[in-house]
């Protein structure tokens, strides 16, 4: 399976992003869909995570309320809605495929290339 993260940019502090994670086989729907992000000099940190079903999500405490997962599995594409963004989450953006809804990088099995968020103060 082949992730492709796209949807980074630029943005201000309060400002809105949306990611997209598109996958490259219809077997994407199956997978449970993660999004993690790196900041300069820190570990990978979990983000959110859908169900393969959408029926199901999980958020860090960091970004909980401001930021929404969702997917379209027709479009083979998991969204991340990003809302009153602050320059903190400025990262790197990965989105990953696994079978668990898992926090942990190691639950996942495919991983996109990352998208790049910066958010200025």
């Amino acid at each position: 399976v082949q992730l492709q993260a796209s949807g980074g940019g630029l943005v201000q502090a309060g400002g809105s992003l949306r990611l997209s994670c598109a996958a490259s086989v219809p077997t994407f729907s199956r997978y449970d869909v993660g999004w993690f992000r790196q900041a300069p000099g820190k570990q990978r940190e979990f983000v959110a995570v859908v169900s393969w079903s959408g029926g199901s999500t999980y958020y860090a405490d960091s970004v909980k309320g401001r930021f929404t997962i969702s997917r379209d599995n027709a479009k083979t594409t998991v969204y991340l809605q990003m809302n009153a963004l602050k320059p903190e989450d400025a990262a790197v953006y990965y989105c990953a495929a696994g079978w668990t809804l898992s926090t942990l990088s190691r639950g996942y099995d495919y991983w996109g290339q990352g998208t790049q968020v910066t958010v200025s103060s």
